[in-house]
C-alpha cells in the first residue's frame, strides 16, 4: 500500500525586501492610521464644543465635520500607501 501524504502549500507573506512579515501593513501605515483615528476623534470632539442650539454653530456644522472628513480621507491614504 502506498503512503499518500497530502501536499501542503505554505503561504508566505513577504514585503518588498523579501523578508517574512506577519503583519499586513508596515509600521508607518499603522502610525498613519492612528493619526487618522486621532483626527476623526478630534472632529467629533470639536462638534461637542459648539454652544449653539442643536449644534448649528460654526463648530458643530462646519469645522467639526470637515476635520472628521479629513480624518477619514487620511485613513484611506494610510491603508493604500505602499512602501
Amino acid at each position: 500500500m502506498k503512503n499518500i501524504t497530502p501536499k501542503t502549500q505554505e503561504v508566505k507573506s513577504a514585503d518588498n525586501d523579501g523578508n517574512k512579515s506577519a503583519l499586513p501593513f508596515s509600521r508607518q501605515n499603522y502610525i498613519l492610521m492612528l493619526v487618522g483615528v486621532g483626527l476623526i476623534l478630534l472632529g467629533f470632539f470639536i462638534m461637542t464644543l459648539d454652544k449653539e442650539e442643536f449644534g448649528f454653530g460654526f463648530l458643530g456644522i462646519t469645522l467639526g465635520p470637515a476635520i472628521t472628513f479629513i480624518g477619514f480621507l487620511f485613513e484611506f491614504y494610510a491603508i493604500f500607501k505602499k512602501k
